[in-house]
């Protein structure tokens, strides 16, 4: 094996570890994949006999062209961080799909994700490195050109965020019991019974909907919601709905006249649905490798 296939080799070893990386501060698969490659024209332009430790050389690299594509991001004007669903990892409702083990560990639910479009680049990358990676604030704090410190405080100000918003489900909730409130939500809606609906809705409960092109629908309280769901299902005839673990976590898959036509994630607490995120955007559906849940079959 010459120097170049060894290099290769090495790469792909890494490479599920670094995709997860992408991920999370890109929230976009297609993106992901991008900055992967180009963080392999850069090792290939590389003196890789000067890299110590070719892991911590990779997850930098990946962190700072990431970190250039949020950037570039508001720069190009493009939809605010804060106005767009991330692209959810989809799983028949059966268990995680060995490829996509890597991507969700640390139980990266998608409302998880949500809020990390929220934070500021700088901020997403310092929370991601190190409390996600491990990467030292030293080595964080020379990609942001800031001090150890200062990196500190931006990561210690999106883990505040992150944990106001309550985005993971709660500790004492399984995941039968998740899968019973989704059964219970979806028996509701489709026999339009709006008490049942209440009953398994938080009454502080946010839905938040993207129908693309910067059209994101927000609705909170239970019965708003309520409302939503029993209008959504008396007006989609033949809306076909299929069970599925979105990012790790009990939600579905909607198909309507042999097309995706949403995919719905929940965070569970104490019961009751706190929170929906569903993409319903036709363009960012079509795009997503969805084998399992092809219409067709």
């Amino acid at each position: 094996m010459d120097e170049r296939e060894w290099l290769t080799q090495r790469f792909q070893e890494h490479q599920p570890r670094l995709r997860a990386l992408a991920y999370r501060m890109l929230g976009s698969t297609s993106q992901a994949d991008d900055a992967l490659q180009e963080t392999w024209i850069r090792l290939n332009r590389s003196n890789d006999g000067q890299i110590d430790n070719l892991q911590a050389w990779l997850l930098s690299v990946v962190g700072r062209v990431a970190l250039n594509m949020l950037r570039s991001r508001k720069t190009r004007g493009e939809v605010p961080l804060d106005m767009h669903l991330p692209d959810p990892i989809v799983d028949r409702p059966e268990g995680i799909d060995p490829e996509h083990e890597a991507l969700l560990s640390d139980s990266l639910g998608l409302a998880l994700l949500v809020v990390l479009e929220t934070l500021t680049p700088a901020q997403r990358l310092a929370y991601v490195l190190h409390d996600m990676f491990s990467v030292p604030f030293e080595e964080i704090g020379s990609i942001l050109e800031r001090s150890p410190e200062a990196a500190r405080q931006l990561a210690s100000r999106a883990r505040r965020r992150i944990r106001s918003a309550e985005t993971t489900p709660h500790a004492a909730e399984s995941a039968a019991h998740q899968e019973e409130v989704v059964e219970a939500f979806l028996a509701a809606a489709r026999d339009g019974e709006f008490d049942a609906l209440l009953a398994v809705l938080d009454p502080d409960i946010v839905l938040r909907g993207d129908w693309g092109s910067g059209t994101i629908v927000e609705v909170g309280g239970a019965q708003n919601v309520a409302r939503r769901a029993l209008a959504a299902a008396s007006q989609r005839d033949g809306l076909e709905v299929r069970p599925a673990l979105i990012n790790g976590a009990p939600g579905w898959v909607s198909v309507l006249e042999g097309e995706l036509f949403a995919i719905c994630a929940l965070t569970v607490h104490n019961g009751r649905i706190r929170r929906m995120d569903i993409l319903l955007d036709p363009a960012r559906l079509a795009r997503l490798d969805l084998p399992d849940f092809d219409p067709r079959l």
